[in-house]
Formats: C-alpha cells, sequence, structure tokens
C-alpha cells in the first residue's frame, strides 16, 4: 500500500488547479475546499470544470481527495437564521462533493454558543438527521476533532461517539487533528502517549472509524484548548508520536493532510512531507 500523504492545496482559479499544486508538493493526497470557505454562498461548479477536475484526477498521482467544509457552517447554532444557513450550506457542501466524485468532507461539530454541551451535540445531531434525509448518500461526513477553543464541541471522542450515536442514519467517519489532539488534552508527547489516545478511541469509538488525519503541530500547549498550528517540530506534539502515527500499520490506507502554510516554493511543505515519508520508512 502506498502511502497517502499531502496537504491541503488551493483551488484558486478553480477546484481542477488543486491537482497541480499536489503534484508540485508530490503529494499522493490532498484536501481542498469545494468553495470559498469564508463566504455561504457560492456559484455552481460549472460542467466544465467538473470534466476538468475529473480529468486532472484521472492522470494525477493524487489518489485520495477529501474536502473541508466552511468554517460559517455551525450546527450546534440554535433555531434561527445562522442554523437555517448552515443546515442549507453544508447540503450545499456535500452535493458539491458528490459531483466531484469526493466520498469524504470534513466538519467541525459546532459551537454551543454557551447552551451547555449537551444541548449543543443533540442540536448538532438533528441537524444531521436532517442533513443526511436529503443529501447524497455516497458522501461520508469526517467529523474532525478540535481543540475545545470557546464553546467548540468535539474536543473529545466522547463527544463525537455521542453524534455518531445520536444519528444511527449516518454515513460517519473520524478525521483527527494532532494539533487540536494536543491543546485539547490528549498526551502526544510522546509515542507512548499516541499509543494510549489510540487505546482510547478504540475504547470510545474505534480506530477503524478513522478515515483522515491532519499532520498539524501545536504552537501552543497541550490542554491549552488554544488552536494554533504549528510545522512540525516547530511545537508541542513530539516528533516521536508523529513517528508513531506514521508508522501504526493500522492506518497505512488512510490519507494523512498537512494543514500548516506551505512557504514560498512550497519550502516548509517539502520539508514536512519529506520528514514524515522518513518517518514512515522507519521500522517501528
Amino acid at each position: 500500500m502506498s502511502l497517502l500523504l499531502g496537504a491541503h492545496v488551493s483551488i484558486a482559479g478553480g477546484v481542477s488547479r488543486a491537482f497541480g499544486r499536489a503534484a508540485d508538493i508530490g503529494a499522493s493526497a490532498m484536501q481542498i475546499f469545494t468553495k470559498n470557505a469564508n463566504r455561504w454562498q457560492a456559484s455552481p461548479l460549472p460542467d466544465k470544470e467538473l470534466e476538468a477536475f475529473a480529468s486532472a484526477w484521472k492522470t494525477s498521482d493524487v489518489a485520495a481527495v477529501i474536502a473541508h467544509d466552511s468554517y460559517l457552517i455551525n450546527l450546534a447554532a440554535p433555531e434561527g437564521e445562522n442554523r437555517t444557513r448552515s443546515v442549507a450550506a453544508f447540503i450545499d457542501e456535500m452535493e458539491r462533493c458528490a459531483r466531484l466524485g469526493i466520498s469524504g468532507l470534513v466538519m467541525h461539530p459546532g459551537a454551543h454558543l454557551d447552551a451547555g454541551e449537551d444541548i449543543g451535540l443533540q442540536r448538532i445531531a438533528e441537524a444531521l438527521r436532517s442533513i443526511f434525509a436529503a443529501a447524497p448518500s455516497q458522501v461520508t461526513i469526517l467529523l474532525e476533532n478540535t481543540a475545545g477553543q470557546g464553546s467548540y464541541l468535539g474536543y473529545c471522542f466522547e463527544h463525537l461517539a455521542a453524534i455518531m450515536e445520536q444519528v444511527p442514519q449516518g454515513r460517519f467517519g473520524i478525521c483527527f487533528d494532532t494539533c487540536h489532539g494536543l491543546a485539547a488534552g490528549y498526551d502526544l508527547g510522546s509515542a507512548q502517549g499516541y499509543q494510549k489516545v489510540m487505546e482510547e478511541c478504540q475504547r470510545l469509538i474505534g480506530t477503524q472509524c478513522i478515515a483522515a488525519f491532519h499532520l498539524n503541530d501545536s504552537q501552543k500547549p497541550r490542554g491549552s484548548r488554544v488552536d494554533r498550528h504549528a510545522h512540525i517540530g516547530q511545537g508541542h506534539v513530539a516528533l516521536e508520536a508523529f513517528a508513531a502515527l506514521m508508522q501504526d500499520a493500522r492506518f497505512a490506507a488512510v490519507p494523512k493532510i498537512l494543514e500548516t502554510a506551505p512557504g514560498e516554493n512550497n519550502c516548509h511543505h517539502l520539508e514536512e512531507l519529506a520528514l514524515l515519508r522518513r518517518m514512515a520508512e522507519q521500522q517501528p
């Protein structure tokens, strides 16, 4: 099984342009937005661009593509305009993925906005039940763990498990973000810490549910609940923890994505991807 490793890449100029940017860093996996992540509305994807995307993918070395939803969406919002727009926008995101042939859509569960965690989780589940009833069946939602900043939910495996349990008709996977995990309090300060985190994941969710990784270091220390990505090796996540993840046979076929800044001429991404490849090649 070849390593599925890459980065979040820009879709400037059209979604099909992302494959060229992935090629520039030697990526075999990539993550994209399917629209401007900071706007509610987006024009439908033109047929010509859909054809260009499919053609570029067919001739690309990128084997796995996942998408990330808009930052504006909050499925834990109370009844009102923001919630209505969030549900409609998320259905649109799933429809865009379906048209592009992308099977996994990463999302942050949402922020309860001082309503309390239980109510927030119930709101997310209610929204997702209506979304799954209306959205294309070929797209899986990848629930991403969060740093727990502010009132954001999803900072622990218990939250992700609760959402999945309340939406039994859902098509779910997990996207585990290393920066968010450490900031939320999980021990990624050593290889042993990583193994214990995955044991906790197995107990509460099942590691077979992990369908993607975001490989980000953390500027802030463990338990800070602050989401600030750092380049790998320049933060508080131990290199030994990254190495243990890269060598974990359970995740050999799972896409692993950088979300750090690429740097001038992709210098940072090239360095980080080279480091991760070396880690993967080492014996556990």
